[in-house]
Parts: structure tokens; C-alpha cells; sequence
């Protein structure tokens, strides 16, 4: 048979992450001592309380269909979640729960992206964003997000962009893969550019529980109850709860966007799965003490591992204030050990070094790695160690 695929996937760039991680496993199976440093999801467990909800849910029956939009308990423990940490208030119609929060994300251009609408999308950016846009028949819109500004974007490029096209701007704070924050005041400053030009912006806050030192994070939703109307905020219990397999995520704001993405929620899933939403109402009403454990641990990591990488000849790496990753240049380590760029680097660090880390060229960012400190300090300190090892014995 000539199978003949459809051209949306035609042009689909497999993730860089997941594949990353594939042959980081597969290299493992085959007895190679592999450090693998490219999975985006804590190495705790999920929480007790919550494994134990999910159980009870099951032997209480509670197996059948549940609403398309995701149960209305579920969706309760999330508008009092918002009301609680952002200080702002939804509706049961203004909620959609989604499987995962890409799926939110994907149902959400997939109901507002219409041919040839522009997507403004940040780099370095999460590697989906661009192929959901393109998948939805949008059209994606880099704008640098400088390394000397934290890789953050300004209004004034988010400005200089902006056609009548642009139906959206992304912002994802704390980011994946930077782990940079966006302060109230640059917030709102990218928010007005927003509203002059009346565009969505979507709020990728899957991180938000992941902040560290004085840090502290803002939604540009509760900025304003103008930023509030034109906000869709992205969120889920995935990296919050170490709940990466539940699948459950969910988006919040406009009542007509949310019944939309609820409309074609009920044609392609039918619902999130029941087990998990009970899973996720206990994992927002129950103790947050194993979330507040998890982020200690993170950020002990971090303080001890952001040094060491830096003490690297031809690393320079900022020090994040959210989430789970360092985002380092390592184009001169590349070039000290003969690489013409960072993806020849990376690869000779998986098959010489039994390092496994994601290039930065899968986020827009060609002269960057990505490495996930969700692992145990002793796995970081030895990568990082093997990662030094190889730039010294491999000098040109």
C-alpha cells in the first residue's frame, strides 16, 4: 500500500526531549552506565495521600465517563487553588480540565488558530509550542529572548512583531527550558503591549510551585482584570506533584474560549481520565508538605550543582529561579573540543562521556544544553564531573 501521510505531520519535528531520553534508556538496557539528564519530570513519587485518594475513587466506582471539561469537584479544588495562590476568581465555565497541560495547550490553538494566524512564541521556547501552533495551521514568530537579559523578551520586541495577524503571545514563567522567572513589572509592561493590540496572551505556569530563593511568582492574569479577560492560563499537578503520568492538566479564562476547547475535548477524549481527576482533587485540598519537600530538594541541587557547571572551561550558565533545569552556553567547550556546534557535542557527550543531556538547538537556542537537576545530587555531581572530564581530556 502507498500510504500517503497528511502534510500537518509531515512537517512535525519529533521532540528533542523524549528523544532524548529514549536513547538515554535504550543505552541502559544495554548495561551502558548512562547519566541521563534530559527527562522533564521530578524523580519523586507522587504523593501518598494522593495514590491513596485514587484508590479509594476506584473501589468506590467512581470508573465511568466523567464530564468532557473534567469533574466539577475537580474544578472546584482548581478555582480555589487560583483564589488562594493568584488571588483571582473563576468560574466552573471559565475551566477546562485537559489530559495534561499540553493537551490543554494543543485543544487551545486548536480553537483559536485559524490559517496563517501568528503566534508570537519566546526562545528559547518549550520544544511543542511551535509544532501545536503549526499543527492548528498557525504560523510561529520567534523572538530572541536575550542571554544577557535572562532570555527574556522585552515589549518593545514584543511589539515590533506584532502584525494584524497575531492572534497570541506565549509566555511561560518560570520557563522550561531557562528556568527564568518574569517579574511583576515586566509582566506588566508585555501585558499593555498585549491589550493594545488585543491579542490572547497564553500563561504557561506548569512551574509555578517551582520558585526558589526570594523569588516569587506572578501571573499576569492578576495584574489586571483587563490582562485577566485576555489571559489563558496553563497550568496542571504534573511537576507541582510529581503527578507527570496522571496525564492531567487544565486551562482557565475566557468562558467562550473554555467551551470551545470543551466542545473539542468531548470529540477527541472523550474526558480526562476519572482515576487521575481524583487523583488531582486531593492533590490541591490535601497537605502540600511532600510539594514544599520536593522544592527543597530541587533547589539544594540546584545551589550546589550551578557552581560546579560554571567551574566548567568554556561553560557559562545563569542561575535559574524556577523550575528544574540549567540552561548553559557551552558553544566554546564545543569549540575547545573541536565541535563545529553544540549538537556534535552533545552527542559526543552521550556516546564518550555516558551523559545525556537535551541541545538547546530543539528549544531555539543553538549555543545552549539543557540538563534536568531532577535526579539525585550524586547523579548530578558525577555528570557533571564526566562532563568536565571530557572537555579537559579533549582539548584541541
Amino acid at each position: 500500500m502507498n500510504v500517503q501521510l497528511a502534510q500537518r505531520v509531515k512537517a512535525l519535528t519529533p521532540s528533542t526531549t523524549l528523544a532524548i531520553t529514549a536513547k538515554a534508556k535504550e543505552m541502559k538496557a544495554q548495561g551502558i552506565d548512562v547519566i541521563g539528564l534530559g527527562a522533564g519530570e521530578p524523580d519523586f513519587n507522587t504523593p501518598e495521600h494522593i495514590i491513596e485518594a485514587a484508590y479509594e475513587s476506584l473501589k468506590n466506582g467512581h470508573t465511568k465517563y466523567t464530564p468532557a471539561g473534567g469533574l466539577p469537584q475537580l474544578k472546584d479544588a482548581i478555582i480555589n487553588k487560583f483564589k488562594q495562590d493568584q488571588g483571582i476568581t473563576y468560574k466552573r465555565s471559565e475551566v477546562i480540565v485537559t489530559v495534561g497541560a499540553k493537551h490543554a495547550l494543543y485543544t487551545l490553538f486548536q480553537v483559536i488558530l485559524d490559517e496563517g494566524d501568528e503566534v508570537v512564541i519566546p526562545t528559547p521556547y518549550w520544544v511543542s509550542y511551535p509544532e501545536q501552533v503549526k499543527l492548528a495551521g498557525g504560523t510561529p514568530v520567534y523572538v530572541e529572548g536575550k542571554e544577557e537579559n535572562q532570555f527574556k523578551i522585552t515589549p518593545e520586541q514584543l511589539n515590533a512583531v506584532i502584525t494584524e495577524k497575531t492572534k497570541a503571545v506565549i509566555i511561560n514563567s518560570p520557563s522550561n527550558p531557562t528556568g527564568m522567572l518574569y517579574s511583576k513589572e515586566e509582566l506588566q509592561a508585555l501585558g499593555e503591549v498585549a491589550l493594545k493590540h488585543d491579542i490572547f496572551i497564553v500563561s504557561d505556569e506548569i512551574y509555578e510551585k517551582l520558585v526558589y530563593g526570594d523569588s516569587k511568582h506572578v501571573s499576569i492574569a492578576e495584574l489586571s482584570p483587563e490582562l485577566k479577560e485576555q489571559t489563558i492560563i496553563i497550568n496542571g499537578v504534573s511537576k507541582s506533584h510529581s503527578m507527570t503520568g496522571w496525564r492531567i492538566g487544565y486551562a482557565a479564562g475566557n468562558e467562550k474560549v473554555i467551551k470551545a476547547m470543551t466542545d473539542l475535548a468531548s470529540h477527541s477524549t472523550s474526558n480526562p481520565t476519572a482515576v487521575s481527576q481524583y487523583g488531582s482533587i486531593a492533590a490541591y485540598e490535601g497537605t502540600q508538605e511532600p510539594v514544599e519537600e520536593m522544592k527543597k530538594a530541587f533547589e539544594e541541587r540546584l545551589n550546589v550543582i550551578h557552581s560546579k557547571l560554571n567551574d566548567i572551561p568554556g561553560v557559562s550558565c545563569l542561575k535559574p529561579q524556577g523550575a528544574f533545569y540549567l540552561f548553559p552556553n557551552v558553544k566554546e567547550a564545543a569549540a575547545m573540543t573541536g565541535f563545529e556546534d553544540v549538537d556534535g557535542f552533545v552527542k559526543a557527550l552521550l556516546e564518550e562521556a555516558k551523559v545525556a543531556v537535551v541541545p538547546g538547538s530543539g528549544f531555539g537556542s543553538p549555543d545552549n544544553i539543557r540538563l534536568s537537576y531532577a535526579t539525585s545530587l550524586n547523579l548530578l555531581e558525577s555528570a557533571v564531573a564526566r562532563i568536565a572530564d571530557y572537555v579537559e581530556n579533549n582539548k584541541k
